[in-house]
């Protein structure tokens, strides 16, 4: 050691540290820069420690949205947020971000207080077997056996969620422990940990890619969120301009390469799945959203080309051709190294560019014709249509609800990587206005008057609602705009609802979809100082985003009333011969005629809709 950095620690030999103020200098030592929660024993002086090091502590509403926060600064940043929770209860609302980071291979970490060392088992206050709990939905699950250890547990938890595939990691601190005061000396913190090491795949391995794509007849490239993470984005661009290769991506691979891009197939997603011979995987899993690469979604005997940083993803549901283990950014170099060597190009006018080229046009059309519509109340396409005419092709794109992020996700364009997040992996409804914040506060310290855009549906506003109050106390200008359609993918007009509970209590007759018609979510923005709007038509929905654009220092919500029975254009027709047995929960038309009128037809309308939905809800 140093002579000086010797005579510094013995000078400061009588000079005692809080446990609190080790972890804020040992996440501070880590560069961990966001810190979201929701303060009150034991963790309050946690917080305080963190402020005064300059790490941004933003209080949230629920621990639930705080998590969802901290996980999306970790995907934006590639530095673990971390979220500060009390114990019991505080811990267990931010298990479902703690599973959603894991889920999307996030990285995050969860400081959790918990009951004093000397009261376990005694039924301590919110005593909770935290360490336990969380080993089910993390990477890394550990309480430090002193303070002194602080450092070194919470460095290998940074480590840890990371490095390899990313996810949660989650670190106990006893309640003694925050008010404890130790010995300055005593403590050694870590040095920052080094980013990620960059592995490469196989060379042979490689090479067989290569030579398997110049061999596909119907080649297609799938772009995931494993992607942008990796920031792959100018090496994939560069592979598929050069060898002119047709892109599909995943919900949040979007804008990894432009969505206006005319490489890209989007509009024409179930036909490219459906009859592509070589598939190149990009970081994206064949899980749920991609049908788990099987018939009928994909030929029987489709090749998959897996390009993957987790060594356990790679032969998941479907046995690939060839795997390709690595960091994607790297490993998409090393095929462009190949295409460099022997160049070669798909042509453009092959039978399947025109075949795709042909079903994006057909796709196109009836997206445009619904887009078009005059009708009031407005239907989805035409009001994505007229948002999407004016976002900013800077903006982050948050998105979450059912028809309102599926219809959305076709309409709505990404230009940039990393800026598109919606419910993702595990299909998560809350996410929205955490996540909106997050990438607020990123825009706001990275690229001042960068605009984000949180489109929810009304349902899932539900969900976060009251962190409109965080947003408004932050001033953070974010746009929300609420899709406001009465219900749960469908519901009722004001009308419909009034004749339906005249007859009985709405716990009774009510489809458990619906909620309460014309809501005005805008109020519980201006309640809090934003500016908010209520449109029913095109013309007053241009005003209002018009204007919210303009107003880069204030936050706002415009509630976007449509059709209640509005739902997607028509899909694959795979559930037609279902359609007839959809049960009606009304079972006496005798008892009452005059509601099953009301009722069947939209109750009829939604049950299908929300068939198609879970089935097709990535078509």
């Amino acid at each position: 050691m140093p002579e000086s950095n010797s005579a510094e620690r013995s000078d400061r030999s009588g000079e005692k540290v809080s446990g609190a103020k080790v972890i804020a200098q040992a996440l501070k030592a880590q560069d961990v820069e966001y810190m979201f929660g929701v303060v009150g024993i034991p963790v309050t002086e946690i917080a305080i420690a963190a402020q005064e090091l300059g790490i941004r502590y933003i209080g949230m509403r629920n621990e639930q949205a705080a998590c969802y926060a901290a996980s999306a600064i970790g995907y934006l940043t590639g530095r673990p947020g971390v979220c500060l929770v009390v114990s019991g209860p505080g811990l267990i609302h931010a298990l479902g971000g703690m599973v959603n980071s894991n889920m999307n291979c996030w990285p995050l970490i969860v400081i959790g207080g918990s009951c004093e060392r000397n009261q376990e088992t005694m039924g301590a206050f919110q005593e909770f077997p935290q360490v336990e709990a969380c080993r089910l939905y993390t990477k890394f699950s550990a309480r430090p056996s002193s303070i002194e250890t602080i450092p070194s547990v919470i460095e290998k938890a940074v480590r840890s969620s990371i490095y390899g595939r990313p996810g949660t990691c989650y670190v106990d601190i006893p309640a003694d422990f925050v008010i404890l005061q130790v010995n300055v000396n005593s403590i050694k913190y870590k040095e920052c940990c080094m980013p990620p090491p960059i592995s490469m795949a196989d060379t042979s391995a490689v090479c067989t890619a290569a030579s398997t794509i110049k061999n596909a007849k119907q080649p297609l490239l799938i772009i995931g969120k494993g992607a942008a993470y990796a920031h792959a984005e100018e090496s994939i661009r560069k592979l598929m301009e050069q060898c002119n290769l047709p892109f599909l991506p995943t919900p949040m691979g979007k804008g990894v390469v432009p969505d206006n891009h005319p490489n890209c197939v989007g509009a024409a997603r179930s036909r490219a799945l459906q009859f592509a011979d070589v598939i190149v995987l990009f970081g994206a899993r064949l899980n749920w959203i991609l049908h788990f690469g099987l018939p009928p979604r994909y030929q029987p005997d489709v090749k998959f080309i897996q390009v993957d940083i987790c060594a356990e993803e790679l032969g998941n549901n479907v046995r690939p051709a060839v795997t390709l283990l690595g960091d994607i950014n790297a490993v998409t170099k090393q095929l462009l190294e190949q295409f460099d060597k022997k160049p070669w190009q798909y042509p453009s006018e092959s039978k399947w560019w025109k075949t795709l080229r042909a079903k994006m046009k057909i796709n196109e059309a009836a997206s445009q014709e619904l887009a078009s519509q005059k009708s009031l109340p407005m239907n989805y396409y035409t009001v994505f249509y007229h948002i999407q005419e004016q976002l900013p092709k800077d903006c982050f794109i948050v998105s979450e609800g059912a028809n309102t992020m599926d219809i959305g996700r076709t309409v709505l364009q990404n230009y940039l990587p990393r800026h598109r997040l919606d419910a993702g992996t595990f299909g998560t409804m809350g996410v929205g206005l955490g996540f909106a914040i997050a990438a607020a506060l990123v825009a706001k310290d990275r690229n001042p008057g960068q605009r984000v855009i949180c489109v929810e549906g009304d349902s899932a506003f539900g969900f976060s609602g009251m962190e409109v109050e965080t947003i408004c106390r932050y001033n953070l200008p974010i746009v929300l705009l609420v899709v406001n359609n009465n219900g749960i993918y469908q519901g009722f007009d004001t009308d419909s609802w009034n004749e339906m509970v005249k007859f009985r209590d709405a716990t009774t007759v009510a489809p458990p979809m619906c909620l309460l018609p014309n809501s005005h979510y805008e109020q519980v923005m201006t309640a809090f100082g934003g500016k908010g709007y209520f449109v029913q038509t095109p013309e007053e929905l241009q005003k209002s985003l018009r204007q919210t654009l303009e107003d880069t220092a204030t936050p706002s919500l415009i509630n976007i009333m449509i059709e209640p029975q509005s739902s997607r254009k028509a899909q694959v027709n795979i559930l037609a011969k279902k359609k007839a047995s959809v049960p009606s929960p009304f079972c006496s038309r005798r008892k009452h005629p005059q509601l099953l009128m009301v009722l069947s037809k939209p109750f009829l309308n939604w049950a299908v809709s929300y068939s198609v939905t879970i089935w097709l809800r990535y078509c």
